[in-house]
């Protein structure tokens, strides 16, 4: 009689345990079909290899998590249920400044490719990096003291954060770069025998494997949500702490795949085009859909990412930066999660 009442307890747990695994696995070979369908599509529009990690990759990944993000403001019956949408703008720049820079250093240090992993320093602009945190660390800080303060009007600010990425993408597209080599592209997974495939070609890889992602990402994020009460922490704790992980591991896994080709260069403007998106996009929609006031675990959360994004900055600014470096940031994050539990 026991085995036959812990069968239906133990076998939705083993079944959860087998999609989150699973989800993810599935999100890193998604990726692969991605960031290789979306370096020729870079190649087929003749964008520089930057703009195609600032926008390209970085729209194609960070702007789905941003759906959370709209069905929480739009479509939630209560204020509980629209505040996630705020929390949802404020995890992912949390998660990208500390987590998934700290990957791509990791990441490096560990490459099994020799050449990878004896670089004394990452082969990127630093100056153009520096230049993306600073703007990035403006607009957070403005959307950090807007969420601390209640006044009529506020969600006229809005408009502002829109036209701020409006202009960070018409900058990018003007910004003149190297642009993709064909001799260096592995070939297009879906048509492997073509030395140059056809833009549709390329796109139509891009697109479903970017489906794919999206899907598994939300079966990865649900079964989070089954995990947390086994480990006796409660929603918000979870929302907290592990939900931005799971909604920025597709820019994770696309760094890992990056930085293991040797083109860390991709890997870091991928980064730090969607932390640009995470910043505005985001932002816009909490304040049209909500009060936009932070909670005390929220503002912690903000806090953290501005400490982040400053440290970066400099980090960027002293024109050189190498894996060792860049993997530390992650002690940022396990201060967040040792706050946010001792609260």
């Amino acid at each position: 009689m026991s085995e036959r009442t812990a069968w239906p307890t133990g076998f939705p747990m083993a079944l959860t345990l087998i999609l989150f695994f699973g989800s993810a696995i599935l999100i890193y070979f998604s990726c692969e079909f991605f960031v290789n369908g979306v370096e020729w599509v870079g190649f087929r529009l003749k964008l520089a290899e930057t703009a195609t990690g600032t926008i390209l990759a970085a729209v194609g990944t960070a702007l789905p998590e941003s759906i959370v993000t709209f069905v929480a403001v739009t479509f939630g019956a209560t204020d509980a249920e629209r505040e996630i949408g705020v929390g949802a703008a404020l995890g992912g720049p949390l998660a990208l400044s500390t987590l998934a820079y700290s990957v791509v250093g990791l990441t490096l240090l560990g490459s099994k490719r020799l050449r990878v992993r004896r670089k004394q320093a990452l082969e990127v602009d630093c100056t153009r990096l520096s230049r993306d945190q600073a703007w990035f660390l403006v607009i957070f800080l403005c959307k950090l003291a807007l969420g601390l303060v209640a006044f009529p009007g506020k969600a006229w600010f809005g408009f502002l954060f829109l036209a701020a990425y409006g202009l960070y993408l018409w900058k990018e597209l003007r910004r003149r770069g190297a642009l993709h080599d064909a001799d260096d592209l592995p070939p297009l997974k879906l048509r492997p025998g073509e030395s140059t495939p056809a833009l549709f070609w390329a796109g139509l890889q891009t697109l479903v494997a970017l489906v794919v992602i999206f899907v598994a990402s939300r079966v990865f994020v649900s079964q989070l949500d089954e995990i947390g009460p086994w480990l006796g922490m409660s929603p918000q704790l979870v929302a907290l702490l592990f939900s931005p992980i799971a909604t920025e591991l597709p820019e994770t896994m696309n760094a890992v795949i990056w930085v293991r080709q040797g083109k860390e260069r991709m890997a870091l403007f991928n980064i730090s085009g969607a932390m640009m998106i995470q910043a505005t996009i985001p932002t816009a929609l909490g304040l049209f859909g909500t009060p936009w006031l932070f909670t005390r675990p929220v503002a912690l959360a903000a806090g953290v990412t501005a400490i982040a994004v400053t440290a970066l900055f400099l980090m960027f600014r002293g024109g050189r930066v190498t894996g060792k470096q860049l993997s530390w940031s992650s002690l940022l994050y396990l201060l967040f999660a040792g706050l946010l539990l001792l609260r």
